[in-house]
C-alpha cells in the first residue's frame, strides 16, 4: 500500500495518519478520507457527486458540509483558496488536489517521528481568538456569513474551547455563538465540552442550535419525509391487500376477494397517517441531534408517532360517531407512541454506526437496516397485541362486528391458527405482520438514496 508524500506532509492509508514534519495531525475520518481521494484522483478534477459517492456513501448531506470539510483540510495543510497549493476548487464541478512536488512511495511501516515544526513567533499584543470571536459574536444576514462563522467556530475549537467559551461568558450575543461552538465541535477532533443545560441562555442557544441545523438540513429533512411516508403508506397497502387475499381463501369465510382492495385502501391510509408522524420524528432527530442519537431517535419517532396515532383516532371517532352514530374503543396516541418507539429503536440499532448525517445505507446493508427497524416495530405491535390492544386489522374487525352484514368479520383468520374466534393467538399474528411490514416500509422510504 503506498502512502504520499507532498510539501512537509505525509498521508499514510495504511496507517490513517497525516503527518507534518513526522508530527501526527489530528482530522476526523471523514476528512482524512476526503483528502486521500482527492490525492488518489489527482489527475482528475473530481465531481461533487463522486465525493458524495465515496466519502459519504452511508449518509445524506448537505452541500455545506463538503464545503466546510474543504475549509478544514485547506487549514489544516495552509492553503490559500486564492492561490492554492493543494486543492483546487473547480466552479460548477467540483476540487482537485494539485500539489505538483507530490511522491507515491511503499508505505514499509511507522514513520520516525521528525522534529516538530517551529512554532510561530508571537506577535507583540496579538489575539489569536479575537479576529474569529468578532464573526461568531456577529449576526450572520447572508449565506456566506453563516459558512464563516462556522470555520470561525472550527478555528477557535482549534485554538481551545474552554477560553473561546470564557471569552464569550456575558457577551449579548453569547447564546448564538455558543450554539456556533456547539455545532462544530463534531468537525475538530480535539474540541472540548460545549454545555447547553445549565449554562447562561443555554435555552436560548439551544433554540438558535436547532434553527441552524433545521436550516442547513431542511431540504434533505423534507425529502426524506416524503420517502418515509410513501413508505408507509406502500407498506400498509401491501399488508391491507394480502390481509384481504388471505381473509377471501380462508375455509369457511364470506368474504369476497374485492375486499382485497378495501383493505389495501384501509390500510394505506393508515400506513401514510402513521408513516408522516414517525418519519417525521426520526428525519427531525437525525438533522437536529449529534449527540445522544439513539435516544433522539427513539424519543422523535414515539412523538411524531404519537401525533399522528391521536389525530386519527380524533378522526375516527367524530367520523363513526357522525356518520353511523358508531362509539368504538378506537386506540390512537399511546399505539402512535408504541409504534413509534419500537420502529425508532429498530432504526437506532440498524443505523448505530452514523455519527452525523442522515443515514443512506445501499444494497445489503440498506436491505439489513430495513429489516431491523421492520423487527423494531413487530416487536412493538407484539407488546401492544399481548396487552389487548388492536392495531388496525383488529379495529377493523371491531367495525365489523358492530354493522350488520359485514364481510371483513377476520373470525376465519381465527381459524386457519386453531381458534374458533379471532382470538389472542390471531390477533398477535397480525399485530406482528402489521407492526413488521410498517417498520420496514418506513426504512425503506426513509433512507432512499436519491
Amino acid at each position: 500500500m503506498p502512502r504520499f508524500r507532498f510539501s512537509d506532509f505525509v498521508l499514510s492509508p495504511r496507517q490513517r495518519r497525516l503527518t507534518r514534519d513526522g508530527q501526527p495531525i489530528a482530522l476526523i475520518p471523514r476528512y482524512f478520507d476526503l483528502l486521500l481521494f482527492l490525492v488518489e484522483r489527482r489527475a482528475d478534477a473530481v465531481h461533487r457527486r463522486d465525493i458524495f459517492d465515496r466519502v459519504w456513501s452511508d449518509v445524506i448531506v448537505s452541500d455545506s458540509a463538503l464545503s466546510q470539510a474543504i475549509r478544514t483540510l485547506r487549514r489544516t495543510l495552509g492553503d490559500d483558496p486564492r492561490e492554492p497549493r493543494f486543492i483546487r476548487t473547480v466552479s460548477r464541478h467540483g476540487y482537485q488536489f494539485v500539489c505538483a512536488d507530490l511522491i507515491e512511495e511503499a508505505d514499509e511501516g511507522r514513520e520516525a517521528g521528525g522534529e516538530p515544526p517551529p512554532a510561530e513567533p508571537a506577535t507583540p499584543g496579538h489575539d489569536r481568538f479575537a479576529p474569529w470571536l468578532s464573526l461568531i459574536l456577529a449576526p450572520a444576514l447572508t449565506p456566506a456569513d453563516q459558512e464563516e462563522q462556522r470555520d470561525a467556530a472550527e478555528q477557535l475549537h482549534a485554538l481551545g474551547t474552554a477560553e473561546a467559551l470564557r471569552r464569550i461568558e456575558g457577551h449579548p450575543q453569547e447564546a448564538l455563538a455558543r450554539a456556533l461552538l456547539r455545532d462544530a465541535r463534531h468537525q475538530v477532533p480535539q474540541a472540548g465540552e460545549v454545555p447547553l443545560i445549565g449554562a447562561r441562555g443555554g435555552l436560548r442557544s439551544a433554540a438558535t442550535l436547532i434553527r441552524v441545523r433545521v436550516g442547513r438540513a431542511a431540504r434533505l429533512v423534507a425529502r426524506r419525509w416524503v420517502g418515509g411516508t410513501l413508505g408507509g403508506g406502500l407498506a400498509g397497502a401491501a399488508a391491507g391487500s394480502a390481509g384481504g387475499i388471505l381473509l377471501a381463501l380462508a375455509p369457511g369465510s364470506s368474504a369476497p376477494v374485492t375486499v382485497a382492495p378495501v383493505l389495501a385502501a384501509i390500510g394505506a391510509a393508515c400506513g401514510l397517517v402513521g408513516g408522516a408522524g414517525v418519519a417525521a420524528g426520526l428525519s427531525a432527530a437525525e438533522a437536529l441531534a449529534l449527540s445522544a442519537r439513539q435516544p433522539a431517535l427513539i424519543t422523535g419517532a414515539a412523538v411524531g408517532g404519537a401525533l399522528a396515532g391521536g389525530s386519527a383516532q380524533l378522526l375516527a371517532r367524530w367520523t363513526l360517531g357522525a356518520l353511523f352514530g358508531l362509539a368504538l374503543p378506537f386506540g390512537g396516541l399511546v399505539e402512535g407512541a408504541v409504534i413509534g418507539a419500537g420502529v425508532g429503536a429498530g432504526y437506532a440499532v440498524a443505523t448505530r454506526g452514523v455519527a452525523s448525517g442522515l443515514a443512506a445505507p445501499r444494497g445489503r446493508a440498506r436491505a439489513t437496516a430495513a429489516v431491523v427497524t421492520g423487527l423494531g416495530g413487530a416487536v412493538a405491535a407484539l407488546a401492544l397485541a399481548a396487552a389487548g390492544v388492536p392495531l388496525v386489522g383488529g379495529t377493523v374487525h371491531l367495525l365489523a362486528q358492530a354493522s350488520a352484514g359485514s364481510q371483513v368479520l377476520l373470525t376465519p383468520l381465527g381459524r386457519l391458527v386453531g381458534e374458533p374466534e379471532f382470538g389472542p393467538i390471531s390477533r398477535a399474528l397480525l399485530s406482528l405482520a402489521e407492526g413488521g411490514a410498517f417498520g420496514l416500509g418506513v426504512a425503506l422510504g426513509l433512507v432512499r438514496r436519491a
